[in-house]
């Protein structure tokens, strides 16, 4: 079978083994490249270039995959493959978008970490893993399928997100995959590694042991979780959860709507909102020009400052103490332009969600507990976790009349919204039994 990807190219120029990073992610080059990967349907021995050494009491092929060879020999044997456990490892701290350095995947019997500094091209694996035949398996999924979409420009699909799938069944909301783990299969994992710079080379056995433990049990659990909620009738439920996993939305930021993201906006209208939203715009813009973090072209209190201030002149740039004197030298004009062309302009209005929820007089955190009782009531006699549910935050805004919410969409409502719902028009069917 020959499939077509599109890959941006420059994620495979100019790329060393013993550079400092992997990839660098996308900029003004556009250019893509098409690449056919003809895959044989047969079983064939992954040839590692070295074995991970592990503490697993069971037998399963270990491998360090650093050539083109063994990784096609891994595609090939993976290509058959229902499921697969999916991580990475990545380093962001310097960068605006994410940097692939370890790529691990397994499946019952086999874990493979690819390398993608030594290999520069691993097109083989991403074709494979973009086949929708395949279940792609994660924890914590949403930094890893942002690099997926960052490489490929497309969501990676279907997954399931054992993060997600756990609180059906009445595990922790956001359970950490070391907890999970302990839980469903009664193991201790080793998280000395949790901080460690993926981008060094050589890997440690060590580390090659840490990377592969993520997605050893990986599939164990998948399989339990599975398992358990096609007994309970929920799986279904989690479609409508991993379905937001798919929006090309979770993993790209328009400039334009960047300033949805500073917390303080709502403070601010007219001129000084126009502005907060022009320079927000220009930072992010500027951010992913550089692959740069935003805070390293302009800290979001400078932004406020610039806004509320309107400066028109270097003189005045300069007393702004929020804002550096080599970032008012480098960017000034530019700052001063956008400012002035802001004061003319009619900023977009802020969403009901940005403003911060008014401190609740005596009777109306009565009824939010009281809702809230309810919820985690329904919510326990189904085996849920009733945090994965909703929350008193989310609660207050249904009380003041807010419907554009999580908890009014999908199973959430079948199962507890519809009847808070219900509640709020009659309390008198507060007295219903959880069902």
């Amino acid at each position: 079978m020959c499939r077509a990807i599109p890959i941006p190219a420059f994620y495979f120029n100019g790329l060393r083994a013993s550079a400092p990073s992997a990839f660098t992610a996308p900029r003004r080059d556009k250019r893509l490249i098409s690449v056919c990967l003809p895959l044989r349907r047969r079983s064939v021995p992954v040839h590692c270039a070295s074995p991970i050494e592990t503490t697993r009491e069971d037998s399963m092929e270990n491998c360090y995959i650093d050539t083109p060879g063994a990784l096609h020999d891994l595609c090939l044997r993976l290509q058959a493959a229902p499921w697969l456990a999916v991580d990475t490892e990545f380093h962001r701290e310097s960068t605006y978008y994410p940097q692939l350095c370890l790529l691990q995947v397994a499946t019952e019997d086999l874990v493979a970490c690819i390398d993608p500094q030594a290999l520069h091209d691993i097109t083989p694996i991403l074709d494979l893993l973009y086949r929708e035949e395949i279940l792609k398996v994660f924890h914590a999924s949403r930094q890893d399928l942002e690099i997926f979409y960052q490489l490929c420009q497309r969501p990676l699909k279907p997954v399931f997100d054992t993060q997600m799938a756990a609180p059906l069944l009445g595990y922790a909301d956001q359970i950490s995959y070391a907890a999970l783990v302990k839980e469903l299969l009664g193991k201790t994992l080793n998280k000395d590694h949790t901080r460690t710079d993926w981008r060094r080379r050589p890997l440690t056995p060590q580390q090659l042991e840490y990377a592969a433990n993520d997605v050893i049990y990986l599939g164990q659990i998948y399989l339990k979780l599975r398992h358990a909620l096609e007994e309970a009738g929920k799986l279904s439920w989690l479609e409508e959860d991993f379905a937001t996993l798919y929006a090309p939305g979770e993993y790209e930021t328009r400039p334009r709507d960047a300033w949805l993201r500073l917390k303080h906006a709502w403070q601010l209208e007219g001129a000084p909102l126009a502005a907060l939203q022009a320079l927000a715009a220009w930072r992010e813009t500027t951010a992913q020009e550089k692959d740069q973090p935003r805070t390293w072209i302009l800290r979001d209190e400078a932004l406020y400052d610039l806004a509320r201030a309107l400066p028109d002149t270097r003189e005045a740039l300069g007393t702004i103490p929020s804002l550096p004197g080599k970032t008012a030298s480098r960017y000034g004009d530019t700052l001063l332009a956008i400012i002035e062309r802001a004061r003319h302009r009619r900023p977009e209005p802020v969403p009901m969600e940005l403003y911060p929820i008014k401190r609740p007089d005596k009777e109306e955190k009565a009824q939010v507990n009281r809702l809230l009782e309810l919820a985690n009531a329904h919510s326990e006699a189904l085996a849920l976790d009733p945090r994965a549910v909703t929350s008193r935050r989310e609660l207050s805004r249904l009380l003041r009349g807010e419907r554009n919410l999580r908890l009014l969409r999908g199973w959430r409502r079948q199962v507890v919204g519809k009847k808070l719902l219900a509640i709020l028009e009659d309390p008198a069917a507060a007295s219903s039994p959880p069902s």
